[in-house]
């Protein structure tokens, strides 16, 4: 099975042509600008029409009218993940967006204990500490999302939000790591589980 990976399009969703070919296709947030009702119901009218057998996505720090919110009439084939999990193919994806209000309020390293220990394919929108998350020598990823995703050992961990890293792949500690933001690179990771 293929995965085609992408992230933070921030409502430049339409100007994706020539995706390539894969069974799922996996949003890791930020698939509006602005965080509008209008922006995401665009987004999921073209995330719904897309070719994939199966579409999944997550909300990021953008996607601000999703806190809280559910998301119901999607087709049978695409689904949104808010701390929740879908079984495909016998293949378990978890997902865990990321909002202001979490943050703030110091919700994420309770909302990372809770992603199972089956998990297959775990979807972030924020890195884990370390893995690729440096920009300008610093690293923005989680520490408690690290110690989580070590835990739990998922066979694929997908997320995006930093735009500006060197490397969009890679292995660590029998982890296959994506991060999909990197813009105007025609980078779109495809995945083979």
């Amino acid at each position: 099975m293929k995965i085609l990976h992408i992230s933070d399009t921030h409502g430049k969703h339409r100007d994706l042509t020539d995706l390539p070919e894969a069974d799922i296709i996996v949003h890791t947030g930020d698939f509006t600008e602005d965080g509008t009702e209008e922006e995401v119901k665009d987004f999921v009218e073209w995330f719904g029409g897309l070719p994939y057998s199966h579409k999944i996505f997550i909300a990021g720090n953008h996607d601000l009218c999703l806190y809280g919110a559910n998301i119901e009439g999607l087709p049978d084939n695409v689904h949104y993940l808010c701390n929740n999990s879908v079984t495909i193919n016998g293949i378990k994806f978890y997902g865990v967006p990321m909002f202001v209000e979490d943050d703030l309020e110091g919700n994420f390293p309770e909302l990372f204990s809770r992603i199972p220990d089956d998990t297959d394919v775990l979807l972030t929108h924020q890195p884990p500490l370390g893995i690729l998350d440096e920009q300008d020598g610093i690293n923005y990823g989680d520490y408690s999302l690290y110690k989580r995703v070590m835990e739990v050992k998922p066979k694929y961990h997908l997320f995006g939000h930093l735009h500006h890293v060197e490397e969009v792949y890679m292995v660590f500690r029998r982890v296959r790591f994506s991060n999909a933001a990197r813009r105007g690179e025609g980078c779109f990771p495809i995945l083979k589980i």
